[in-house]
């Protein structure tokens, strides 16, 4: 009897001192095969990045309004930036513009528009003329005009008297500066080369800030001017409204 009892533990493979060996389960076949790991690596993975979507605010909208400026070097609103480093003693230029026409923030006459402003009420060739192709291929409205020829440098000027809110370089827009004016009018000039204002400096209708350079964004474009407006924040069409105070100037 003994005999038989050695016979059988030595007949049992044993894989922890003291204890039998236990028949490998489905599970752990399954993991022996090659592909197995990988496998399963990618499906936590896929897993892992589908959870991060769902938790991270995916199809969440804003309500903040389409703008082709790129703001890639702040964490504040134009709201916020103007309040912040407005002086009061810049009121009076900032109100100066309240009886003011826009004009042309460069020689038009020496100037075409290379892009228009994106109006859904236009033809689509047009709309499809002011769509611009963003570095990571996609397609993104044009909320402003730009203006260039023949890859010449030109001057910038004011558009309407005001207070300058941002002169920063923009890893996407190039140089850019803003000016605040009167009826939460802002105008944006994007592209900019030899930039001559600095934030707090009030200009005058017709001041040359800058003159027309290159950006990462519109880079096809070459020397050109980027050009928008916005009224409490919203984009606005610059050629209709420079062209709608021609309008009214010539009455």
């Amino acid at each position: 009897m003994s005999d038989n009892k050695s016979k059988f533990n030595e007949e049992s493979p044993k894989n922890v001192v003291g204890g039998k060996a236990v028949k490998p389960s489905a599970w752990r076949k399954l993991m022996a095969k090659k592909w197995a790991a990988p496998s399963a690596f990618l499906a936590a993975a896929a897993i892992i990045v589908t959870l991060m979507w769902l938790y991270g605010g995916a199809g969440e909208t804003s309500d903040k309004p389409a703008s082709t400026t790129v703001d890639a070097t702040q964490g504040v609103t134009d709201e916020q930036t103007q309040d912040e480093v407005t002086p009061s003693d810049n009121d009076k230029m900032i109100a100066k513009s309240e009886g003011e026409l826009m004009q042309w923030p460069a020689d038009k006459s020496q100037l075409d528009v290379v892009a228009p402003y994106y109006d859904v009420q236009s033809s689509s060739e047009t709309r499809a003329a002011a769509l611009i192709q963003t570095y990571d291929n996609k397609f993104i409205p044009n909320m402003g005009i730009d203006l260039g020829k023949n890859d010449v440098a030109f001057d910038v000027k004011a558009a309407l008297s005001g207070v300058v809110t941002v002169a920063e370089k923009n890893p996407i827009n190039g140089n850019v500066v803003q000016i605040k004016h009167a009826n939460g009018l802002v105008t944006v000039y994007n592209s900019l080369s030899n930039v001559q204002v600095k934030v707090g400096q009030d200009v005058k209708q017709g001041d040359v800030i800058a003159k027309a350079g290159r950006d990462e964004l519109e880079k096809d474009l070459g020397v050109h001017l980027h050009f928008e407006v916005r009224k409490d924040g919203k984009p606005m069409n610059p050629q209709a409204l420079i062209e709608a105070a021609a309008s009214t100037e010539a009455q």
